[in-house]
């Protein structure tokens, strides 16, 4: 069994940026016990905010928040400024055997990315390939963002070998299942779990989601449970949901 987390982190910051929530974060983040974690807007430094701040880590964000629990970790920037950089991050337990940042940017001031890295993950002969998305608020240039992750796929990943693809879509009409999903192959971890409504998950604003932004999607792997964590508890340390998921590897 394999289990799954993703997680937009608001730079470590709580809600319309009020407080550092970073240490509440990361204990959070360890409580959910996920194998490999996806993360989006990490904050891989900042150096005004470590002198305003006495209890700014000393560390990146994805160096902090997986300190003795995720062995791996590897860091894609998308945004960089003068005083630091953001972007995303995977944590695993697992040996990462290969790593590489895409960068999808479709519109100057909105810098967007994929990370993506190959993981060997136990129970599972084949190599696991994960990419860690963050794609535009505006449609059009989701829709050049879904061709350039697809073409990325394609070039990258044997269709017989499992991926995971998760993060923050920003895609609240459901667009990537119908654009992105079907020329992959994907199946979205909340919308095959619920009979009902098949779609996504509401994962936006975090105290009582609305909107379908976040997603999991998995090809060659079997989805068991899925979760939605959200709520006052968890609306106090970003402004997403975290999602996460149980995957198992078909036999046979």
């Amino acid at each position: 069994m394999l289990s799954i987390a993703t997680w937009n982190i608001h730079k470590g910051f709580s809600q319309f940026n009020r407080r550092i929530v970073v240490h509440e974060l990361r204990e959070r983040l360890r409580a959910l016990d996920a194998d490999i974690v996806f993360l989006q807007e990490v904050q891989g430094r900042h150096e005004r905010h470590a002198e305003r701040h006495a209890d700014w880590p000393e560390e990146p964000q994805h160096e902090f928040l997986a300190a003795d629990v995720w062995e791996n970790v590897v860091y894609g920037c998308n945004v960089v400024y003068d005083h630091g950089h953001h972007g995303n991050a995977i944590l695993t337990r697992f040996p990462i055997l290969a790593s590489q940042h895409q960068d999808v940017t479709r519109l100057r001031f909105e810098k967007r990315g994929l990370l993506y890295c190959v993981v060997q993950a136990p129970g599972i002969a084949a190599p696991l390939h994960c990419v860690c998305a963050h794609l535009s608020l505006f449609g059009r240039s989701r829709r050049y963002q879904y061709e350039a992750l697809a073409d990325f796929i394609e070039a990258n990943v044997p269709r017989e070998e499992p991926l995971i693809i998760a993060g923050d879509f920003n895609d609240w009409r459901s667009r990537a299942c119908e654009l992105l999903a079907p020329r992959l192959n994907l199946t979205e971890a909340f919308a095959a779990a619920d009979p009902y409504e098949r779609r996504p998950t509401r994962s936006f604003p975090a105290r009582l989601p609305l909107l379908r932004l976040d997603r999991i999607y998995v090809r060659g792997l079997k989805i068991e449970d899925c979760a939605v964590h959200h709520g006052p508890a968890w609306s106090t340390l970003s402004d997403h949901a975290a999602l996460t998921a149980r995957l198992s590897y078909p036999s046979g």
